[in-house]
């Protein structure tokens, strides 16, 4: 029977990447999504035709925790299992924190942080039992080394990451391995809002001379899930072309 894999944000960007990555792999795919509806529909019969995976599409707010709750219960009726969570759904902002409002704060830790607490705890509940299961976290840069004007933003991956260790060392006797993804300055939608002077910027302050790709956060998160990596826990994978070393 294939593995299945649940991706938190699948629609877009490093989740979609990460969606077609496993895919490739033979996985089954849980796409979870919350606005772009038409972009989970649309990845999910991409995944099934080219791939010839089973995938499902699951609508829900990961920053809400009875949302949590409820995906991981759906995709596991679903396929059975979930061999690997895939904590990928964010949201950023670039704001002085003077300016950031108790209800943007909120929003920010909710998404990028409580989601990653919840999910895992709805997933062990099903994993423990079974002595087997692989969590991948996807944390940021900026949250080993703090950004100006992201204070929120690396408050929050900076949980992830600490959450990420403490939470390996408490499931590691379970057989259960978790680990992170640390990515750089990756030309998804998060980019958006920063203009063509600042993105050449970004691009040459990396000491590769390039911007990452989403393929290549994906790549990182299916060799964390593998069984090449049966023996890392509690690491943070950074792919970053050497911005943060």
């Amino acid at each position: 029977m294939n593995k299945s894999v649940l991706i938190t944000g699948a629609s877009r960007g490093i989740g979609a990447a990460c969606a077609e990555e496993f895919a490739k792999g033979g996985y089954n795919i849980a796409i979870n999504y919350l606005n772009h509806e038409d972009a989970a529909l649309s990845l999910k019969e991409r995944l099934i035709s080219q791939y010839g995976t089973d995938a499902v599409c699951i609508r829900a707010d990961v920053g809400e925790a009875r949302d949590c709750e409820r995906l991981i219960k759906e995709a596991h009726e679903r396929f059975g299992f979930i061999d690997v969570l895939v904590n990928n759904a964010g949201v950023s902002m670039q704001k002085l924190v003077t300016d950031t409002s108790a209800d943007e704060w909120d929003r920010m830790i909710g998404v990028n942080l409580s989601s990653v607490f919840h999910c895992s705890k709805a997933a062990l509940k099903y994993m423990i039992p079974e002595h087997k299961g692989v969590i991948v976290n996807i944390a940021s840069m900026w949250g080993e080394v703090g950004a100006s004007m992201e204070v929120a933003y690396s408050a929050s991956k900076s949980g992830v990451i600490g959450l990420t260790k403490a939470l390996s060392k408490e499931v590691a006797p379970s057989n259960i391995r978790v680990n992170a993804v640390s990515p750089g300055v990756v030309m998804t939608d998060m980019m958006k809002d920063f203009d063509e002077e600042t993105v050449a910027w970004l691009k040459d302050e990396t000491p590769l001379l390039t911007l990452g790709a989403p393929e290549d956060i994906a790549k990182a998160v299916c060799f964390l899930a593998s069984d090449e990596a049966r023996f890392i826990t509690g690491q943070i994978l950074s792919v970053n072309g050497g911005f943060v070393i």
